[in-house]
Formats: C-alpha cells, structure tokens, sequence
C-alpha cells in the first residue's frame, strides 16, 4: 500500500514517527513531525501511524520547542 503524501507514518525498523514527503526510487521519504532532514525508508518497513502516536508525537515537538530545542 503507497502512503499518501502528507500521512502521518511510522519507521517500523526503528520507530521513528515521520511525514510522507515523497516516494523516491524503491524508497518512502519522511520527514519529522515539525520539520528536519528527511530520511529514506523501505516500503514494507513504514505504516500509517495511530492516532495516539501522532498525538505523542506533537506532544514530543512542542515539549522541544517549549524548551527551546527546535523552534
């Protein structure tokens, strides 16, 4: 199944919540939750998140930015 861009999705080799940006060669890209550098992942390796982990997900980011980590 090809994940829509802008979905929400998990790198299930190594749990990393992240942002369809794209789909590039054999790869998906994500991107993290409130921005950064992208990252390729193999197709059977990414699914859509759940809810409660695009919930911890924004949570984590705006705990950073609170703490002036990312902005």
């Amino acid at each position: 199944m090809k994940l829509p861009l802008g979905c929400h999705a998990v790198d299930t080799s190594t749990g990393r919540p992240g942002i369809v940006m794209g789909h590039e060669g054999p790869y998906v890209q994500l991107r993290p939750y409130g921005g950064g550098r992208e990252w390729d992942v193999r197709p059977e390796a990414v699914r859509r998140a759940t809810p409660a982990e695009r919930l911890s997900a924004a949570t984590d980011h705006a705990d950073a930015r609170s703490r002036g980590e990312v902005s």
